[in-house]
Order: C-alpha cells, then sequence, then structure tokens
C-alpha cells in the first residue's frame, strides 16, 4: 500500500521495482491511494494497471499522509495476507519485502524496515536532516520503549492484517488520526496497545534516488511527535471508521473517496 501526492517523477520506477520484486514468489496487489495529485501521478497507476495488479483510490483533494494511511489500510484490510506499507517516492527498496514477510512467519505482527539496525545506511540525506532525524528517534526510543522497535516513524513496514483489522475494530477512525508524518509514530503506538511483538530488519535508504522534491516539513513533524508520543500514553476512544469504496478486484480500476 503506497501513499501517493504529486509522485509522477519517482512512480513509475518503484513500480517497476515492486513487480521485479515479487512477481516471482508473491501474490501480492499494489493498492496506491493518490491523495489529491496535481500532477500525472493517477495517471501513471492507470497505465500500470495493464501489466501488473493495481489498485488506485484517489483522494479528491490533498489530506495529509495519514488520511492516505488511514484510507489505505482500511481498503487492504479487506484482503488476507501481510499489509506492507511503503513510501511512493522511490528511496526505499522493495525488494526488502521478502525478509519482512519472512519475519511475518516468524511469529512477528509489525516488521519495520528501520535505519537504526546494524547493517543500515542513509544514502543522500541532507545532513540536518539527518541529524534531528536521529536526535528525534533517540528520545522516542528513551520515552515510549516498545520492546524490538527502533525506528517509530519509517514509513516502510509490514503487518499482519489482523493486527490492523484489530485496530479498526477497537478503535475506528481513531486508529490514525495524525494526518502529518506524526501518523506513522501514531500507527506504531496504537499498535503496542495490542501488545503486538515488534522486530526489525536493516533497511537501506536510497534518499539520493527521490527525484521529486520532499513534503516533510521537519520542524512541524518534531512538534507533532511531541504531541503524538503524549497522546500515546492516554486512553483512545472508539469512533466509528467511514466506509471506503471497495478496492476493484480483480481489475485495476480506480474509486474515488469523498472528502
Amino acid at each position: 500500500m503506497l501513499p501517493a501526492y504529486n509522485e509522477e517523477k519517482d512512480l513509475p520506477g518503484l513500480l517497476v521495482r515492486i513487480r521485479e520484486a515479487l512477481e516471482s514468489w508473491a501474490d501480492y496487489r499494489v493498492i496506491i491511494v493518490d491523495d489529491g495529485s496535481q500532477d500525472r501521478t493517477a495517471k501513471i497507476v492507470r497505465e500500470a494497471a495493464s501489466h501488473m495488479p493495481v489498485t488506485l483510490i484517489q483522494h479528491p483533494v490533498n489530506m495529509g499522509l495519514g488520511a492516505a494511511i488511514r484510507t489505505g489500510l482500511k481498503a487492504a484490510s479487506k484482503y488476507d495476507g501481510v499489509i506492507v506499507t511503503l513510501d511512493a517516492d522511490n528511496s526505499q527498496d522493495p525488494a526488502l519485502i521478502r525478509a519482512m514477510v519472512e519475519r511475518i512467519g516468524q511469529g512477528y505482527a509489525v516488521v519495520i524496515a528501520s535505519r537504526f539496525q546494524p547493517g543500515s545506511q542513509e544514502v543522500g540525506v541532507p545532513l540536518y536532516r539527518l541529524l534531528l532525524s536521529h536526535a528525534s528517534s533517540a528520545g522516542i526510543r528513551l520515552i515510549v520503549r516498545y520492546p524490538g522497535a527502533r525506528d517509530y516513524t519509517c514509513g516502510f513496514r509490514a503487518y499482519r492484517v489482523d493486527v490492523i483489522r484489530e485496530l479498526i475494530f477497537r478503535y475506528g477512525d481513531n486508529f490514525l488520526r495524525e494526518n502529518g508524518f506524526a501518523c506513522m509514530l501514531e500507527l506504531l503506538l496504537n499498535v503496542r496497545r495490542l501488545s503486538a511483538p515488534v522486530a526489525e530488519v536493516p533497511l537501506v535508504l536510497r534518499y539520493d534516488l527521490k527525484e521529486g522534491a520532499s513534503k516533510m516539513r521537519v520542524f512541524r513533524t518534531m512538534r507533532r511527535y511531541v504531541v503524538t508520543v503524549t497522546r500515546g500514553f492516554l486512553p483512545l476512544a472508539n469512533v466509528p471508521a467511514a466506509e471506503i469504496p471497495e478496492p476493484a478486484m480483480p481489475d485495476a480500476g480506480s474509486t474515488t473517496l469523498e472528502s
């Protein structure tokens, strides 16, 4: 499942890499949530549907990364198996999905592609972002202490589908309230409420392969991290989940989610 916003430069190459990584061993479908893009993102997805299993869901306006993740996870939870979330900017290698799925098979509920495991690398990340990322991650680890987790914010993860279903069943749309980049931290904190076992595999982040501009506002995101960590220790009420369109099956297609 890929959230995408104005990813016409990076998405074509990533879709090729996904197909090459998965088609020889996995029964898979790619769900792409186009979060109100103003470029050719949706057209690229529709073109890809001629040679790989792709479902397109569109937000009519840009609603934020968290909203796209929420929509995509709810759609993906209608399938069986393992849900993998992946950034659409081509900076993460889909070949790593196989190792992540294997760890799920070993009994873990969530597997994170981590920037903080031995063997991980971050190539081409600007120095100031690298320093801020490592400093904020160290602070989160110190406070949260989720066994098995070191990278709380990376969007490249694998989940057992029953974990996502349980989150939606318990909390409705409150399973993910953050609409910005802090959503990945919030999602992991809410998974922790289920006492789900977590493992990590080392990630080689290739920021140098990314052609599109970054959408993250670093200091705003760090402020939201503070809010999200605080809320992670508070009770979470259920808010009924809004319905989303069924993913197109088996033929690729598109649906539009009204805001």
